[in-house]
């Protein structure tokens, strides 16, 4: 009957780990889910409440700053250039609805990057942008003037997007190879369309974008999971090891009890 509370006990100590994470949240995660109110606001055309979520971010952020771990100069700049893109796009009444979207989503990944320590939001629109640049790059090579503009365009808006985000998590030199290769094609856009030569700035460009996000990808898991998978081991082998000494101290006691009736 023991060993039967035994592993009782050893389930909820499985489950209690994931309860206690699932329930705490840090500062910064309470930004983040602000930010993704203030969003889905918009999403809905509802402007004055976004708006009003985005006060709040901003007395909420001040609050915090300086209490939590701190950030740098360059994480607080973004922050609060994104968030008064974002304002912007809120009470703005001449802006248009994918433009609102875009701020918003741009300030949305930014407060996610800050707040997350692996695969961040912005890693997401891989897909987005590689589809646009695809398409350039294919038009470039067909000599298709119009396509090109158009899609590398697309790209260009979409890179944007998550361009500050990026900067939070992607080193200083990689942003600048990056922001060189691109500043290159789109100066010389008539050059890359029309020489091979200058194409060659597509496929390095191409080869830049694939690192970015695989290297992303191939973050580490989160801590807590690994919290949870030792602690869940640890408690699965204190339970065995239980379970063994018992059955081992009931052999005994039998051989002990053995030993008498063969004196008897």
């Amino acid at each position: 009957m023991k060993i039967k509370w035994i592993f009782f006990f050893a389930i909820i100590m499985m489950l209690t780990p994931i309860t206690v994470n699932a329930e705490q949240q840090s500062p910064m995660e309470k930004l983040d889910d602000i930010s993704d109110e203030a969003l889905q606001m918009v999403k809905f055309h509802r402007y004055d409440d976004a708006k009003r979520l985005l006060d709040y971010f901003s007395d909420q952020f001040t609050s915090i700053t300086g209490h939590e771990q701190p950030l740098t100069m360059d994480e607080v700049r973004i922050i609060n250039t994104s968030h008064d893109e974002a304002v912007e796009a809120a009470v703005s009444s001449n802006m248009k609805y994918e433009e609102r979207i875009n701020k918003l989503v741009k300030f949305r990944l930014v407060i996610d990057a800050i707040a997350t320590s692996h695969q961040p939001l912005w890693v997401e629109m891989e897909d987005q942008i590689m589809t646009a640049f695809h398409q350039a790059k294919d038009a470039a090579i067909k000599g298709d003037t119009g396509h090109f503009h158009s899609n590398f365009n697309s790209f260009l808006s979409l890179y944007n997007v998550i361009y500050p985000s990026m900067k939070i998590d992607v080193s200083v030199e990689n942003v600048q190879k990056l922001d060189a290769r691109i500043d290159f094609i789109n100066e010389y856009r008539s050059q890359v369309v029309n020489d091979s030569k200058s194409q060659q700035e597509l496929d390095k460009l191409d080869s830049d974008l694939t690192n970015l996000f695989s290297n992303m990808e191939e973050d580490e898991a989160d801590p807590n999971i690994w919290w949870v998978i030792i602690s869940t081991g640890s408690i699965i082998i204190m339970t065995l090891s239980y379970v063994g000494w018992r059955k081992y101290q009931g052999d005994k006691n039998m051989e002990k009890d053995r030993s008498r009736d063969l004196k008897d």
